[in-house]
């Protein structure tokens, strides 16, 4: 098992944590207001990070020890206003802080409704993005509760600004939200969870969606529940994990990915799984992109 270090993402020693000289920011956003049903998102990112210190930190599947890149694990974002119309700026200017610093930022939830400003920041650094979800709902909804930056609503958000966009896991949606797909001129591929059970051949028709630059955006309840258990709303025939990383592999290998995030983990006590499928996630992302790299 890895020694301990101070508190950080993978538990790392000073000269691999360190602002300066790491590749990567683990960037926590304990934010919790729209939820709908399960509680606990804005434990999700002290949780993953826990989770993460008890991870051997060299990967099989690429022969590297991807933390040697660097992974600096940021103070957890205050969130003074909880009006989810000045958490779109929160986010979004401390993201921008750190892509304006070269990183590659890695946003933790808190609810899926952080993906939103975090997505917009790095169109702002990047220009024009794909976006690549992963997700048990759609989240298309124009406005829910009073707001258009409800969970809900965040790939309304998204889809609106990104260049081109693909939905999977979907399993869940409002007739709301399928009859604006179904008027959509130029619709996107939304890969229902059922047709990700067999041979890989939905890949093809995800990545073909996205342009060279695409930003990932994961809500866990896209896994199935028991893989994911603790999460708001766990959603019944969900992802499995090796299909999840190959698709995830030929994300990193034939797109240029800029960002991401992982959302909606609401840990239990006692039931650690979930937290540690997150943080392995977050790490085998950053072993893909680091194996592009070399």
């Amino acid at each position: 098992m890895p020694e301990f270090y101070p508190y950080n993402f993978g538990g790392l020693p000073p000269e691999l944590s360190g602002l300066a000289a790491s590749r990567y920011v683990v960037l926590p956003l304990p934010y919790e207001v729209t939820t709908s049903y399960g509680k606990g998102t804005k434990l999700g990112p002290k949780a993953i990070i826990e989770a993460s210190r008890n991870m051997e930190l060299y990967d099989e599947e690429t022969d590297l020890t991807p933390c040697e890149a660097g992974i600096h694990t940021a103070e957890e974002l205050l969130f003074p206003a909880l009006d989810p119309k000045e958490m779109v700026r929160t986010v979004q200017e401390a993201v921008a802080h750190y892509l304006g610093l070269g990183k590659f930022v890695i946003s933790l939830g808190g609810e899926h409704s952080l993906s939103f400003p975090a997505f917009a920041a790095h169109r702002g650094a990047h220009g024009e993005l794909g976006v690549l979800q992963i997700d048990a709902h759609a989240d298309l909804r124009d406005r829910y509760e009073g707001t258009p930056f409800h969970h809900a609503c965040v790939m309304r958000r998204i889809t609106g600004a990104a260049r081109g966009v693909a939905q999977v896991g979907i399993r869940s949606l409002s007739r709301e939200e399928a009859d604006f797909l179904a008027e959509r001129k130029e619709p996107w591929p939304l890969l229902w969870a059922r047709e990700c059970q067999g041979d890989d051949g939905w890949m093809d028709r995800a990545l073909a969606a996205l342009p060279e630059k695409v930003y990932l955006t994961v809500d866990l309840d896209g896994f199935d529940p028991s893989l994911v258990p603790c999460t708001g709303t766990p959603e019944p025939g969900g992802l499995s994990w090796y299909p999840a990383l190959r698709l995830l592999r030929r994300l990193c290998r034939e797109r240029t990915v800029v960002g991401m995030d992982v959302m909606e983990l609401a840990p239990v006590g006692g039931h650690s799984a979930s937290d540690f499928l997150a943080a392995r996630l977050i790490y085998k992302v950053i072993a893909y992109l680091e194996s592009g790299r070399k």
